[in-house]
């Protein structure tokens, strides 16, 4: 029996509650997590954590760095040489990314560092392009290749965001190593550290990634490998796994001996076949939710994820849905596609939201002359306490059959999972809330598991949520005009008949 053949609704009352209760038992019955259908594979991970902020992962990724010995392997959309990974920090303590690089192929005669980027970073990302294009003298040694991937349809982007040192530690979210990624949790915005290349200082960005060991982190390698022979013709030997633990030191793991699922995206191109495992996954993921789900996401417009979240409130006993976006968007294309179908499907779900368990929000901190809002540049999806999803994928269009995505999820099997998985979601919203996790636990708590009632009661400090307009406002809630050319779903393809027949 599948899900289209179990008849919830009747005509006149919606689902009916024996209905409901059959729902809820058939997806308490099956795992969300299907290899082949929704991920490429669910491998072991003998520590995981996710990491969250720029200075908590840059401070781990750089340290991880200097314990390498044969191998980092980094993909990105964006990479720039000149960033330091901690900017608190002295730069003899903490030099610029490139040069820290260079130094340590130069102290290890074995240690190779292979760098691929996005083709069309040196136009389209915030990086510097010029030593994408030219090189620098940081480059400069047969060991350090940087390299631009051109392997990609037309408009698409290689957005996956991944760091694999000595092929048994991974690094996996929506952080790119470029510029204006770091930032505390405090996320001041008048923070001295975060600095342009002018000077100024960027606005506050708040961000996700996760960090695995184990045979997950071997199979992350693969991938990147894999990537990196389609991109260069060169082919990587994996490194057998090490009996050595490389956790960082300091980082209590949240997860030891976990399931970690890695769900890609891949655009049809040449001869690859289109792959969305990311895209089935998440719409798997939000139909099991039963309690809660909560999103954080830089771009939600996607249509066929505004269905799901759409029959979810529309039946009575149905999750709360809470989602934290980013409310500013920059230029005239994400304004336009982004921003306006970030308003249109919020329009959609509140006009679904029969039983009033939708909020939308964005976050904001205080600044001298009022509020400055903090941009949502993670992609994570939690459901109930049993699902966790941390990687490079928007809910967009683009990330669903365009776009090259990577991401790792969990699916609790024990009940400290879930408490766990339920615990980082705590560290989120009371990073938002500017509550202490503990606090906003134990008012959820006293709230009969409410998210949304616990966030209204704890939300009136200077860090805090605001609510959407289009939450309120009326206008339109059906894609708007144009989404098909700046938010494709498939790739665009006009010289087709040049392609070499396989």
């Amino acid at each position: 029996m599948t899900m289209s053949d179990l008849h919830f609704f009747d005509e006149t009352n919606g689902m009916t509650e024996s209905a409901a209760v059959l729902k809820a038992a058939y997806a308490a019955s099956r795992p969300i997590l299907q290899p082949g259908r929704n991920c490429w594979r669910v491998v072991s991970a003998d520590k995981a954590s996710a990491l969250i902020d720029g200075e908590e992962y840059f401070s781990r990724l750089e340290a991880a760095l200097r314990e390498a010995k044969r191998s980092i392997m980094i993909v990105g959309w964006d990479f720039d040489g000149s960033i330091r990974l901690r900017p608190d920090t002295p730069p003899e303590e903490s030099p610029p990314l490139g040069p820290l690089l260079r130094s340590l192929v130069e102290e290890r005669p074995e240690l190779e560092v292979r760098i691929l980027v996005w083709s069309v970073a040196v136009v389209h990302a915030p990086g510097a392009p010029g030593p994408l294009i030219f090189g620098a003298e940081w480059q400069n040694h047969p060991r350090l290749q940087l390299r631009l991937d051109k392997h990609h349809p037309l408009y698409a982007a290689h957005h996956q965001k991944i760091v694999c040192i000595d092929d048994n530690l991974a690094f996996v979210g929506g952080m790119d190593l470029t510029v204006r990624r770091w930032d505390t949790k405090d996320h001041a915005c008048d923070s001295p550290y975060r600095l342009r290349e002018d000077g100024t200082i960027y606005d506050p960005v708040h961000d996700i990634q996760m960090v695995v060991t184990g045979p997950v982190a071997h199979s992350v390698a693969e991938l990147a490998y894999d990537r990196w022979k389609v991109a260069t013709g060169e082919e990587v030997q994996l490194f057998p796994r090490s009996v050595l633990d490389p956790w960082p030191a300091d980082l209590c793991p949240d997860f030891t001996n976990a399931p970690v699922a890695i769900s890609r995206t891949y655009p049809a191109w040449g001869h690859q076949s289109a792959i969305q495992e990311a895209a089935a996954l998440n719409l798997d993921a939000l139909s099991a939710a039963r309690h809660s789900v909560y999103i954080e996401a830089q771009y939600m417009t996607a249509p066929c994820i505004g269905d799901v979240l759409e029959q979810q409130l529309a039946d009575s006993g149905g999750p709360e849905v809470v989602v934290i976006q980013t409310h500013e968007s920059h230029g005239w294309a994400e304004k336009r596609v982004m921003g306006t179908n970030r308003d249109r499907l919020i329009r959609r779900l509140r006009r679904a939201d029969k039983y009033d368990r939708l909020r939308v929000y964005y976050p904001v901190v205080p600044a001298e002359d009022g509020v400055c809002q903090v941009l949502i540049h993670s992609k994570l999806i939690i459901v109930d306490d049993t699902f966790l999803r941390i990687g490079s994928s928007n809910l967009n269009n683009r990330s669903i059959g365009l776009d090259t995505e990577c991401d790792l999820a969990i699916e609790a099997t024990t009940d400290e999972m879930q408490r766990t998985i339920g615990s980082i979601r705590d560290r989120l919203l009371g990073e938002h809330l500017g509550v202490n996790p503990d606090v906003f636990a134990k008012v959820v708590a006293e709230a009969g598991g409410s998210l949304i009632a616990a966030i209204e009661r704890l939300n009136g400090n200077d860090r805090r949520l605001h609510a959407f307009d289009a939450m309120f406002d009326e206008g339109p809630a059906e894609p708007a005009v144009g989404t098909s050319l700046l938010d494709p779903l498939e790739p665009f393809e006009p010289l087709r008949f040049l392609r070499r027949p396989k």
